[in-house]
């Protein structure tokens, strides 16, 4: 349960033209991402000097160059018309430029593996020969990682890993007993890389001489399977008479996760060493990267079962000993956010806690003394973006607000600044120097904006403005923040959207949408043109409040729903509801709430609790028992069933199913790999057992965020004719 930054405009997705009133957008207009979605501008890629970067041209045929100072382009680095030799690519999707700058790793023909991962073809173009070499003629290849010099390119494919010389035209297999489901080399496993957000577990040593990596042993992980439906977005959807089962390792909670080992390949003895490193059988090593002057120092952290105490570990990967130099602890869970947030520089390191009661800064040395702490106040730091020559900290921080986001740094002597100075929702791509940065910025009433800036906050060039995007909208409904109290008489963030034509003489339906897992936000600030803005130009007033539990506010707030999920929140989206329908404009009788995943959930325990004042909910790809979700995300804050039996009723929604009186819409994906199936099909049982009458709606062949097909507008069309339905 789980922002690139891109230049050069979409022009594909520029919209001009006068204001359009809000009858006449159409749902496409607010749930298809590919007509709602504002002006963008193209990943960028920092080149080594700080005056430039790089991006990949409109037309997806080259590597262009542009200046920092003017945003306009200044040469190429690659372009398909200019290869030489006798291999020559057609097209490719992405790059990765070696620390050398010599070498360019291009790859295509990409094929997705889970949400994020993909396997692909990858060549390498030579900088000053323009020509193009084939990383390996074997087959599909993952992860692949570019040497800093740009000699060798290591990769997994099949649970191994490779390492292609590019001097000889070699490809040598390191690894050996990769094997499905069992041993996976390199990659993370499927836990790995939604809750941690790990895609790749290979580096490089700074010399390039030793390749370090994670090995998983899932083969005790429990095997996960469901039938892979066809949708109709297939190319032939009714070729599976025989419907192929899915079948990949899913660790539920209280089940058992990958064994994790740290290892080194040595590339001049072509030897595989494990790391000397206290890890247990049931720890997590959510990071490994190499750091220090020569970068041959290997960092790894090592987080506890529980996930509440981490260590760092500075390892030598040649004599593999390691030493404890870091440690972080928490009484209840460690937010991921928190130890991602880190970086190592040549004397030490910069690192993220929450030991103050929000998140700061904090700089070690390698001996794991502090040197000093950077941020401090009753703040969050959402993004660290590093430090330049002049020792100063650049960073995004919540400094204005819960709900908003702003570019700050802290100079030589300390003090901190922020560079943007706006409410809304600001982040930064800083050059390689730090002198320069792209800002992105967008509020509830602003569209993205791209700009940028140097160190100083002095804006050098506008990107994209979308100012013709912004007109399209220009009467669509508006979203409002607001403060609302819980029960317990604490301030909760809350947005309002009014339909557009609003008049305080009408009593409106209202629609409660809601996310609300631990350390998330719902309640931000930014641009939205989506399918909450569709339900409200329908004649609905949306809300939402972030109650107890979600991110950005201190750690006593989000620790409170610790070790019962789902319990205060739905106390808190209750009172949000009964403060929004005490409105003169909203119908007390007529109050739904919707959400999806965690906020799925959340809807099926709103409307199974005694005090519901809920006539309909949604509840879309919900968890509707914690036994049944994945362990990392579910033990961080409920530990195991073994742990917390209680805890584990009282947070189950198939507990409430007998309170249910309102009427029920569920809906879920057939093929979803996160939130599965079923989830759905159990609550629906007892459901059904219970002789309950509902509506459910599954979506056949489809994943948990239902980006196929455009599948979202059918979906906020079901959702808009429920509301019809049961409220009007």
């Amino acid at each position: 349960m789980n922002y690139r930054y891109s230049i050069l405009m979409a022009s594909a997705l520029l919209i001009g033209g006068a204001d359009v009133a809000a009858s006449t957008l159409r749902v496409e207009d607010y749930c298809d991402v590919n007509v709602s979605a504002p002006a963008k501008i193209k990943d960028i890629t920092p080149l080594e000097g700080g005056e430039t970067y790089a991006v990949i041209s409109d037309d997806g045929k080259s590597i262009d160059i542009y200046s920092y100072k003017t945003g306009k382009k200044t040469g190429e680095l690659f372009s398909i018309s200019g290869q030489k030799g006798e291999l020559k690519i057609d097209n490719f999707e992405g790059f990765s430029i070696s620390a050398n700058g010599k070498k360019i790793l291009l790859w295509n023909n990409s094929e997705q593996i889970y949400r994020y991962s993909f396997t692909a073809d990858y060549y390498v173009y030579d900088t000053f020969r323009s020509t193009v070499k084939r990383v390996s003629a074997g087959g599909p290849q993952r992860g692949a990682v570019i040497s800093h010099d740009g000699r060798f390119v290591a990769y997994i494919r099949d649970n191994n890993i490779f390492i292609s010389s590019l001097d000889y035209g070699t490809d040598n297999q390191i690894t050996k007993d990769g094997e499905r489901n069992k041993i996976i080399n390199g990659a993370p496993d499927w836990s790995y890389e939604e809750e941690f957000g790990m895609l790749n577990t290979l580096c490089w040593s700074g010399d390039d001489n030793v390749l370090a990596f994670l090995r998983f042993d899932e083969s005790g992980v429990p095997t996960y399977s469901f039938d892979d439906y066809r949708s109709f977005c297939d190319s032939d959807p009714m070729d599976d008479p025989y419907p192929k089962a899915y079948k990949y390792k899913y660790p539920l909670a209280g089940y058992g996760n990958s064994k994790v080992t740290v290892n080194a390949y040595d590339l001049d003895n072509r030897v595989i060493k494990k790391m000397d490193l206290p890890i247990t059988d049931t720890d997590y090593v959510p990071s490994l990267q190499f750091g220090g002057a020569d970068g041959q120092r290997l960092m790894v952290m090592i987080l506890n079962h529980d996930q509440n105490h981490l260590r760092l570990f500075d390892v030598n990967p040649l004599s593999t000993v390691g030493k404890q130099i870091y440690t972080d602890s928490s009484e209840a869970w460690l937010s991921p956010t928190t130890y991602q947030m880190v970086e190592y520089g040549k004397d030490g390191f910069v690192i993220a806690s929450e030991k103050s009661g929000y998140r700061h800064l904090y700089q070690y040395d390698y001996s794991g003394a502090l040197r000093k702490q950077i941020t401090k106040g009753e703040f969050n730091v959402t993004a660290y973006y590093g430090k330049d020559a002049l020792g100063q900290y650049f960073m995004q921080t919540t400094s204005l607000g819960a709900i908003n986001r702003n570019i700050g740094v802290v100079d030589a002597k300390g003090v901190f600044n922020l560079l943007n100075k706006d409410e809304g929702n600001a982040a930064a791509n800083f050059s390689t120097t730090k002198s320069y940065y792209v800002q992105t910025y967008s509020s509830a009433s602003q569209a993205p904006q791209y700009r940028i800036f140097n160190s100083k906050g002095v804006k050098m060039c506008d990107l994209e403005l979308n100012d013709a995007y912004m007109k399209k909208y220009a009467s669509a409904p508006k979203m409002e923040f607001l403060k609302v109290k819980n029960d317990a008489g604490e301030e909760m963030n809350a947005y309002i959207i009014k339909p557009a034509d609003f008049s305080d003489s009408k009593k409106y339906p209202l629609m409660m949408y809601q996310y609300n897992g631990p350390d998330s936000q719902e309640v931000l600030n930014r641009w939205r043109m989506e399918g909450i803005f569709y339900i409200a130009s329908q004649g609905y007033v949306v809300a939402a409040v972030d109650g107890r539990g979600t991110g950005n506010r201190s750690r006593k707030w989000a620790y409170s729903v610790y070790k019962k999920l789902g319990v205060l929140e739905t106390e808190d989206q209750i009172a949000g509801a009964k403060y929004f329908a005490s409105l003169p404009y909203v119908d007390s009788n007529r109050l739904s709430c919707f959400g999806w995943s965690y906020g799925g959930y959340m809807t099926l325990m709103e409307m199974g609790a005694k005090n519901s004042p809920f006539k309909a909910g949604i509840a879309m790809a919900p968890v509707t028992d914690w036994h049944w979700y994945d362990a990392i995300y579910t033990e961080r804050y409920m530990l195991t069933p073994g742990q917390n039996k209680d805890g584990y009723h009282i947070s189950s929604a198939m507990a409430r199913t007998s309170g249910v009186n309102g009427r029920l819409l569920i809906m879920s994906g057939t093929s979803d790999d996160n939130v599965h199936f079923y989830n759905t099909l159990k609550y629906s049982s007892k459901m059904n057992f219970e002789g309950k009458i509902f509506d459910m709606m599954a979506y056949t062949g489809f994943e948990h965020s239902l980006r196929m097909c455009n599948a979202r507008v059918q979906l906020f069309r079901k959702v808009v004719d429920f509301l019809n339905t049961n409220l009007k």
